[in-house]
Formats: C-alpha cells, structure tokens, sequence
C-alpha cells in the first residue's frame, strides 16, 4: 500500500471538472484508489464520491492506493492535483 497527502490548489476546489479528470485518471489504474479528508474515504473512481468531499481550495487529501500499480496511480494522481487538475485559472 502506497498513502501521500496532497492539497488542493485551484481556486474553486474539487468541483465536477477537476473531479472528472481525477476519475478519468484514477480509471486507467487497475490498483484500488481511495481518498481520505477528515473522517470521509471514497473511491477515487467515483465521480460522486469525490464531490461528497467537498474539498475546497487548500483542503488536504490524503490518497491510498494498494494493487499492481499503486506506485504509477499514487505519483500520477499526485501530479494532477499539483496541476491543478489541468484547470486554466484567471
């Protein structure tokens, strides 16, 4: 099992687009992903898991992931969030 923190960082939070790209990502693993705020874990590969979050800018995650390919998914889910899950911020 692989675990790591990271925080959101565009300004609206992980609201339906940047919660998309996670699920889209998070799909292509074939390890288990699951995201941790406060007392609240959810599959990454849910789409509505993820908004039940309701992680906000500056929120910390904390992501596990535990399969074949735990490492790839947890750098690479790590990476998204650090880009701001490719949103274009004004």
């Amino acid at each position: 099992m692989q675990e790591m923190e990271f925080e959101i960082k565009n300004k609206q939070g992980l609201h339906a687009r940047p919660a998309t790209a996670l699920v889209n990502l998070a799909s292509k693993f074939k390890a288990d992903i699951y995201l941790i705020k406060g007392d609240k874990r959810i599959n990454a590969k849910s789409i509505l898991g993820i908004l039940v979050l309701a992680a906000e800018k500056g929120s910390k995650i904390k992501i596990q992931t535990d399969g074949e390919d735990e490492k790839e998914a947890i750098n690479a889910i790590v990476e998204l969030a650090n880009n701001k899950f490719g949103m274009v911020e004004e």
